[in-house]
């Protein structure tokens, strides 16, 4: 299931704006480039920034992602021909896709906070790749506890969004319960007061127990590597599927 803030097709039409400033997609870019990607699976592709960007180098691109109205927002963007879009999660994808990388930016590993529905997750992505293909996403540190500076005041602000003018925009935590947290994002139109808002949960997994999922779904992890926009702060986890051919 999508949260409201990307399958609201009006809440969608705003993500960009509001998450202006991706820099944390460069690490992904230059892991693309250090393995030779030429055929990539965004899981979780959102609204396309990555996936454009890809698409914008050459790279065949294949998008996943359950909101559709972020799908929506992400073909009609310039480029958008260039990539395959897929609604739903990693059952939905083609058989035998054979990617040489698979990615989950922004924290989408984190979104996906049911346990049984991570697992789906981490097999799926393993079935799309070719051996020795690779998976790459990050997580944010547990003990440096993030969302505590997710307040209202902390994180205000204010976006000028193309033809919707105005919209203010806050994150505040409404619960935490052990290695999940809930916050609520609020969107305030100010073309006509309209207010809406999102409910979302992550879950904040800890180096060891993501390892050990990696390798219990088949994964060999390569290297667990800081963050180079949020350094100290997140996980970027790299792990490949093996390849027999390789014994390895």
């Amino acid at each position: 299931m999508a949260d409201e803030q990307y399958g609201d097709p009006r809440l969608a039409v705003v993500y960009d704006a509001v998450e202006a400033g991706r820099r944390d997609l460069d690490a992904y870019l230059r892991v693309a480039e250090e393995h030779g990607a030429r055929r990539v699976l965004d899981i979780g592709c959102g609204t396309g920034v990555f996936a454009l960007l890809l698409a914008g180098r050459g790279v065949e691109v294949v998008g996943v992602d359950p909101a559709r109205a972020s799908l929506d927002v992400a073909r009609r963007k310039p480029g958008g021909e260039r990539v395959r879009w897929v609604h739903g999660d990693v059952t939905a994808l083609p058989p035998g896709l054979g990617a040489d990388l698979a990615t989950m930016t922004g924290n989408v590993a984190q979104a996906v906070a049911d346990p049984s529905a991570w697992r789906h997750t981490l097999r799926g992505a393993y079935e799309a790749l070719r051996p020795g293909g690779r998976l790459v996403f990050e997580t944010r540190v547990p003990a440096r506890r993030a969302w505590e500076g997710w307040t209202r005041a902390a994180t205000y602000g204010v976006a000028e969004v193309p033809g919707v003018g105005a919209v203010e925009h806050w994150v505040e935590v409404t619960e935490v319960d052990g290695p999940l947290v809930t916050f609520r994002s609020t969107y305030v139109f100010d073309a006509d007061g309209q207010v809406l808002t999102s409910d979302s949960t992550l879950r904040f997994r800890e180096r060891e127990e993501v390892e050990a999922e990696l390798t219990a779904h088949g994964y060999v992890v390569e290297d667990v590597r800081d963050a180079p926009d949020r350094p100290g702060l997140e996980f970027v986890f790299l792990a490949r599927r093996p390849d027999p051919r390789q014994g390895r």
